[in-house]
C-alpha cells in the first residue's frame, strides 16, 4: 500500500462549499485535502456555467460562477490546502484508532481524522438527447455547457431546453450570437418567470427565435453544423445552426459514496442540523449532497453549513482542547493566519 497523506481533514468535492469549508477548518489550524472527479477546482459552478452570473452571495450583487471560485481559491490560499483532481474515491474504511482510511482510483491513500462530503450532487454528466448522428459534432459544435462565451460570438445558436439554463443561456448569448433560436417541446417552461419574459419580449422585438417542436436532425461536415431540423405542430423547419447546446439535465451519480452505509434518502445523505454530521460519527455531509427537513439547496446554504459543521469537526481533530469562537474582524491571532495582521 502506497505511503497514506495524512490531512486532518478530507474532502470529497472541490466546488464552492468544500472550497469554503477549507476557510472555516483553516481558521481552527486544521489541514485540509480536497479529491474531485473534475480536472479543477469548482465543481458544477467551472464545469457547467463558469461565465454564468449569480446574484445572490452576500456582498457581491453579480458575480460570475468562475469569479466565485476564484475569489474562494484566493480566500484559502493562506491555508495551503492539497488537491487531487480527476480523482474518484473508490473506498473508505474505519481505522482502529479512529478516523477513516479512503483510497481513490489511482491508488492512493489518504488517512484522516475527519471525512468531509461535499460532492454537489456527485459525479455528473449532461444528458446526450436523442438526435441521430449528435455524436460526430460534439465538442466542435455541439456543446453541453458554456465554458467560454466567445466561441459562440457571431454564431448561429440554437439552444433546446425549457429549464433555468436553457433560458439563461439564451439571454446571455443573444447579444454576441448572430442568431438565437430556442427550442422547447411546449411553450410552457421550468425556468424563472422573469427569464421566461426576457425571452418573449425579445421574441416579440425579433431578436431571437423561439420555436415548439423538437430537434430530429443535424446538417454537416467534419464535424461542423450548417443546420438543424426541427419537428414542429406544423411540420419540419431546417435552421441555420453552427452552434447547438442542449440542455436535458444532469445524470447524477454518487458511486462508492452509495456504499458506505450513510443512510441514504433518494441519493441524499441526511443529517442534524446542529454540526452536519451524518450516520456515521466523523463523517460529515455540506452542500446539496445532504438532507434535512427545511434545507434549501443554496451556494449560501451550503456556506452556512461549512461553518457549523467546523465547530465539531474541530472537537474530533483536537479532543479536550477548548474551541473558542472568534470574529475574524477583531481577533489577532486569525488574522494573522490570514496574512492581514
Amino acid at each position: 500500500m502506497p505511503e497514506p497523506t495524512r490531512p486532518d481533514i478530507l474532502i470529497i468535492g472541490a466546488g464552492p462549499v468544500g472550497l469554503f469549508a477549507v476557510f472555516e477548518l483553516g481558521l481552527f489550524d486544521m489541514k485540509c485535502h480536497l479529491i474531485d472527479i473534475l480536472d479543477r477546482p469548482g465543481g458544477q459552478c467551472a464545469e457547467l456555467y463558469p461565465e454564468k452570473p449569480i446574484y445572490d452571495i452576500p456582498g457581491y450583487p453579480l458575480i460570475s460562477a468562475q469569479g466565485l471560485v476564484d475569489r474562494l481559491m484566493e480566500q484559502i490560499a493562506p491555508f495551503k490546502p492539497g488537491f487531487s483532481f480527476n480523482r474518484m474515491v473508490t473506498g473508505l474504511e474505519k481505522l482502529d484508532g479512529g478516523g477513516f482510511r479512503v483510497t481513490t482510483d489511482e491508488n492512493e491513500v489518504f488517512e484522516a481524522k475527519v471525512v468531509v462530503i461535499a460532492a454537489g450532487g456527485g459525479s455528473f454528466q449532461p444528458k446526450r438527447p436523442p438526435i441521430p448522428g449528435i455524436e460526430a459534432f460534439e465538442n466542435g459544435s455541439v456543446f453541453y455547457s458554456v465554458r467560454r462565451m466567445e466561441e459562440f460570438r457571431d454564431q448561429d445558436v440554437m439552444i433546446v431546453g425549457g429549464g433555468d439554463s436553457a433560458l439563461d443561456w439564451t439571454l446571455n448569448l443573444q447579444p454576441i450570437a448572430r442568431s438565437v433560436t430556442l427550442v422547447h417541446r411546449r411553450p410552457e417552461f421550468r425556468a424563472a418567470p422573469d427569464s421566461v419574459n426576457k425571452m418573449y419580449a425579445l421574441q416579440e422585438m425579433k431578436q431571437l427565435e423561439f420555436l415548439v417542436g423538437q430537434v430530429t436532425g443535424l446538417k454537416g461536415a467534419d464535424g461542423r453544423l450548417s443546420s438543424a431540423t426541427v419537428k414542429g405542430p406544423d411540420g419540419d423547419t431546417e435552421v441555420p445552426c453552427t452552434r447547438l447546446l442542449p440542455f436535458f439535465g444532469l445524470t447524477m451519480k454518487l458511486g462508492p459514496i452509495a456504499e458506505w452505509g450513510l443512510n441514504l434518502h433518494e441519493n441524499l445523505i441526511p443529517v442534524d442540523t446542529e454540526k452536519f454530521e451524518t450516520s456515521v460519527p466523523g463523517i460529515f455531509a455540506i452542500g446539496d449532497i445532504n438532507s434535512y427537513p427545511g434545507k434549501l439547496k443554496l451556494i449560501l446554504s451550503g456556506f452556512h453549513e461549512a461553518a457549523l459543521m467546523t465547530q465539531a469537526a474541530k472537537r474530533i481533530v483536537s479532543p479536550g482542547e477548548r474551541v473558542v469562537f472568534q470574529y475574524t474582524t477583531s481577533s489577532t491571532s486569525l488574522q494573522k493566519k490570514l496574512g492581514v495582521a
